[in-house]
């Protein structure tokens, strides 16, 4: 009747050994003086680095940056054997790291939530809501170095029949020169003022009336459309909306804090000090840590 009990028993053994074999989670790596270096040790460390380091292959990242982390901790260790972490001033730079790690530790997980796919789309809405709408023109130039040759060049495309961008290609010593001196689409602010100020009096079709001059030459321009310029798309605007949503959520959370700490100022002998004109004004802002690289 032990029979089928002795079975069960030989057919669990295998998987009761496996289990007894398997690698833990989370394996030490290196013992540096009776200092352990685990794997989630240098997963952080590797979380650390730039994110062109983290591309290398991790068979030639891992041993490096473990052999670095093994040369930290002995320095570590012999600095302990010294009592170095037992002076005054030692100890005190540790408080001020733990404090300043503290800080953006906390900074970090109060904007969490304003960095979240969901909130930054509800952001780029509004922003586009509010956004006003922009103009922008698709315009050519004829560049030429002196007011005389701007003119030939002007009077040349002013024919009726004539060719812009022909005449652009032949006469023309600026880069874009072979596509016609095709500028593309642009808006208010792209240009230097004195370009831009003569282009966005033109409608499409028409040239400027006389050359303009500009640090770079003179210019004869035509336009050749005007359009509402595209919002940018949401994927092209989300490190933007990530830095804004980070940068006004650390201030945001600095001064809720701030506004709610308890706060005694007391005066060089420990006695509580007046109310000064001075403590209404703002506390000099928190280090914000960096966000939160995406991957």
């Amino acid at each position: 009747m032990r029979r089928p009990a002795l079975v069960l028993a030989a057919l669990l053994l295998p998987a009761s050994l496996s289990l007894a074999q398997a690698p833990p989670a989370d394996p030490v790596l290196a013992r540096v003086d009776g200092l352990e270096i685990r794997q989630s040790d240098l997963d952080a460390e590797i979380q650390r680095l730039p994110p062109e380091l983290r591309t290398m292959p991790p068979q030639a990242l891992q041993p490096l940056l473990l052999d670095q982390m093994i040369t930290q901790k002995a320095l570590v260790a012999a600095a302990r054997e010294m009592g170095l972490d037992r002076e005054p001033e030692v100890q005190a730079r540790i408080r001020r790291a733990e404090e300043e790690t503290l800080q953006q530790a906390l900074l970090l997980r109060a904007v969490q939530p304003l960095l979240t796919e969901e909130a930054l789309r509800a952001r780029y809405a509004r922003e586009a809501a509010a956004r006003p709408a922009e103009e922008e023109i698709r315009a050519r130039h004829i560049l030429v170095p002196t007011e005389q040759e701007a003119r030939t060049a002007l009077a040349e495309a002013s024919r009726t029949g004539a060719d812009f961008s022909e005449v652009a290609r032949r006469r023309s010593t600026g880069p874009g020169a072979r596509e016609g001196g095709d500028l593309g689409f642009f808006k208010r602010g792209d240009m230097i003022p004195e370009f831009e100020e003569a282009a966005f009096a033109l409608q499409p079709g028409q040239i400027s009336q006389n050359p303009v001059r500009t640090q770079f030459g003179w210019h004869v321009i035509k336009v050749e459309e005007r359009r509402a310029a595209p919002a940018p798309s949401f994927e092209e605007s989300r490190e933007q909306l990530r830095q804004q949503a980070f940068e006004e959520g650390v201030n945001a959370a600095v001064e809720r804090i701030r506004t709610a700490a308890k706060v005694e100022r007391t005066d060089a002998a420990g006695a509580p000090r007046a109310p000064s004109l001075l403590d209404g004004a703002a506390p000099p802002p928190a280090q914000a840590p960096a966000p939160a690289q995406r991957r």
